[in-house]
């Protein structure tokens, strides 16, 4: 199987019951969609991850989705240890993290920048020693008045947000199985509304 047919993706977030539905998470939400559609489960790995293996399309790329078992701040470790596990080239790595400067229910597509701050997204480059691989940005927007951006993502959906939550996840999967079968720039003129 060619390289260029298998995608390392990432969902970021922190382990444990406590963590699984705040808005930090919002990247392994995404990745249990996915792993949904390619039926696959996700199985401990050797590089302190649990992955899941499998196609969403016939025929489609090969996805190698997985999660960290640590921190969102400690992510890079596990991720240049996939990579290198699966000889994959940082290109072919999806990161999905959840991202306060987009509003929610918004995604933004984009490949190489730096970390705009977000810790899992900067342990990856400092890792990697790269930022040239693709981002989904899932936007939580900004916590309301003078809100602590911090406790922000920690906390659960809203009600009002749950509602549309599902949407948002359904969204994000879709992007990624665009980006690894037509490409970025599709998967861009396809997800980012105009502002």
């Amino acid at each position: 199987m060619a390289a260029s047919d298998t995608w390392l993706v990432v969902g970021l977030g922190n382990p444990g019951p406590e963590y699984a539905n705040t808005r930090h998470n919002v990247g392994q939400m995404v990745l249990d969609e996915l792993a949904s559609r390619a039926s696959a489960a996700f199985k401990s790995h050797k590089t302190s991850t649990r992955v899941a293996e499998g196609r969403v399309q016939p025929g489609g790329p090969k996805l190698i989705l997985a999660k960290s078992n640590g921190y969102m701040n400690t992510s890079g470790g596990p991720v240049s240890q996939l990579l290198k596990f699966y000889s994959l080239e940082p290109s072919q790595l999806i990161v999905i993290q959840d991202e306060l400067d987009i509003p929610f229910d918004t995604l933004k597509l984009k490949f190489g920048g730096g970390h705009g701050g977000h810790n899992g997204v900067r342990d990856i480059i400092k890792a990697t020693g790269t930022g040239d691989f693709t981002r989904v940005r899932v936007g939580v927007g900004r916590p309301p008045g003078s809100g602590d951006a911090a406790d922000h993502v920690l906390k659960a959906f809203s009600t009002v947000e749950r509602k549309n939550l599902p949407i948002l996840i359904a969204d994000a999967a879709d992007a990624i199985e665009l980006i690894t079968t037509q490409g970025l720039t599709a998967a861009q003129q396809r997800f980012h509304t105009a502002s």
